[in-house]
């Protein structure tokens, strides 16, 4: 069976940090691309800093899904599972950005924690899978 789904996430996640970033540019004042990490140290409007902060973690958390989605299709997990914890991986990512840019603190750290467990069951899935 095709990993098309689990691929396709692969590329949303990899885009991520590109919307979170146009998000904290628009929400800035006056954007300087001669100096970009300056001109976001100098904005004080709480949304463009969410939002940079967003752009941050999604980077973070990139490699780690990379790593779950590519080591659980080597290892032969089954591709449904695979898909479905991609996809919500996808979902809780963009929750993710949306509730730090909205201000809402706990329900940022349980889309986080969400989009934590769906890698972590996915390496668990790998690691299982090369026994």
């Amino acid at each position: 069976m095709s990993m098309t789904i689990a691929y396709w996430c692969l590329l949303a996640a990899a885009l991520l940090p590109y919307l979170w970033t146009s998000l904290a540019k628009a929400y800035g004042q006056r954007y300087d691309n001669r100096d970009p990490r300056g001109w976001q140290a100098r904005q004080e409007n709480p949304r463009s800093k969410a939002a940079y902060a967003a752009h941050l973690n999604a980077f973070e958390a990139f490699p780690a899904f990379a790593a779950g989605v590519l080591g659980a299709q080597m290892a032969g997990v089954d591709t449904g599972w695979i898909d479905l914890l991609a996809i919500a991986f996808i979902v809780f990512r963009v929750l993710h950005g949306v509730f730090y840019i909205a201000g809402k603190p706990p329900l940022r750290s349980a889309a986080w924690a969400g989009g934590f467990l769906c890698v972590v069951a996915l390496l668990v899935l790998a690691a299982l899978a090369a026994i």
